[in-house]
């Protein structure tokens, strides 16, 4: 048999460009830290989608994750509100104060599957995210293809921080604190709509695979045709 050629990573900093190769049975994260150890500094991914991954290291943005609070309800509903977030998510009903309160209150206090995350940008908070085992929703987990994947939908709701590559470090930050949050986890697991192509585009360089289209019932009683991705925990992350 043939050996599959090694996957090659490439590095960005600050115009130098460290190259590497992710050995066998190691993760493309793994491979990048290792290929800029010895400047100890911790590489994010660009865009994994190709041939060659392509991660950065970048001493000006520090972007996180951290658990969304009652506090938050207000940015909540306000990003819900903005256009480019509403077209995605209008099924969910009106994003009224008390609608949002209403839907996201018991996930925030822990009454539900589901937990909420607020993704900040050197401190700022830009948008939210929410994940669930997908089997802790059983009409959900017949229609996707892990019922043991931990699923993730996600939204960056300050206008002034889309279309600036964010997407895929706030996916990052997600899976790495989900990586040991769920450490038996071996895939996580999104389905946006197949016309939103920003998203399916800041999935792919996020690590993610393009699988099976299939149509979601939403809570108003619509269907969406949604693109199920998943990505490859161990690969991926290690």
């Amino acid at each position: 048999m043939t050996e599959e050629p090694a996957v090659r990573v490439v590095v960005h900093d600050r115009g130098r460009d460290l190259a590497g190769v992710v050995r066998h049975g190691e993760s493309w994260a793994s491979a990048a830290r290792r290929t800029v150890a010895s400047f100890h500094v911790e590489p994010v991914p660009v865009d994994l989608s190709g041939e060659v991954k392509h991660f950065v290291v970048d001493h000006d943005t520090r972007v996180t994750v951290r658990a969304m609070t009652r506090g938050d309800l207000p940015d909540l509903t306000r990003w819900r509100q903005s256009e480019h977030v509403h077209r995605w998510w209008a099924s969910d009903g009106e994003p009224t104060p008390d609608l949002v309160a209403e839907k996201y209150g018991p996930s925030i206090d822990g009454m539900t599957p589901t937990r909420m995350w607020v993704t900040e940008v050197n401190g700022r908070s830009v948008g939210f995210l929410q994940d669930y085992r997908v089997g802790d929703y059983p009409d959900y987990a017949l229609l996707g293809p892990d019922p043991d994947a931990i699923g993730l939908d996600y939204a960056i709701g300050e206008p002034a921080w889309t279309g600036r590559g964010l997407g895929v470090r706030v996916l990052w930050a997600w899976m790495l604190r989900t990586r040991h949050r769920f450490p038996d986890s071996r895939a996580f697991f999104a389905a946006p709509d197949h016309r939103n192509g920003a998203s399916l585009r800041i999935l792919a360089k996020a690590g993610f695979t393009e699988g099976l289209w299939f149509d979601e019932p939403q809570d108003d009683g619509s269907v969406d045709t949604v693109v199920g991705c998943t990505l490859d925990v161990p690969r991926v992350l290690g």
